[in-house]
């Protein structure tokens, strides 16, 4: 038994000392390969849309707890190419998002819209919405912010 457990170790060490020779993956990285994938990342990226805000964050101020507040942001596509937002997540249920399901054009603007819903919110509150895109970067984000004055206790 000592000698086929001795045997095994034996084999085992020298399977990851002959693997380790064969030097890192970087190593293996062909340069051409690299820069032709570059110089066309950057071809795709000059007509690919791009997303500006007519803000980025937005304050609600003080409201109350208990009631939903609502804002929209401006969107402009101001890329060479239809503007896709695929899909929009908030840092919290208690923000709802509604994006355009249809491309917005070149040029061409349009609104997310953010509920809040404040109950169950007191005090600071500040959120997140998270665009998923066709933009070069993916992700875009917009934020909600504003203190909720609690609710008086009966």
């Amino acid at each position: 038994m000592k000698k086929a457990i001795i045997t095994l170790t034996t084999v085992l060490l020298s399977v990851v000392l002959v693997s380790c020779k064969e030097g890192n993956a970087a190593s293996k990285v062909k340069i051409g390969n690299v820069e032709e994938a570059q110089k066309r990342d950057k071809a795709i990226n000059v007509g690919a849309p791009e997303i500006v805000f007519d803000r980025e964050l937005h304050d609600f101020g003080i409201v109350d707890e208990g009631f939903v507040v609502e804002t929209s942001f401006k969107v402009t596509n101001t890329g060479k190419s239809d503007l896709v937002i695929t899909d929009a997540k908030a840092s919290c249920g208690c923000t709802v998002p509604t994006w355009p399901r249809n491309p917005i054009k070149p040029g061409e603007t349009s609104e997310v819209q953010v509920k809040f819903n404040t109950s169950g919110k007191p005090n600071k509150q500040s959120k997140t919405v998270t665009l998923y895109t066709n933009t070069v970067k993916g992700r875009e984000e917009v934020k909600i912010s504003g203190m909720v004055t609690p609710k008086k206790k009966a």
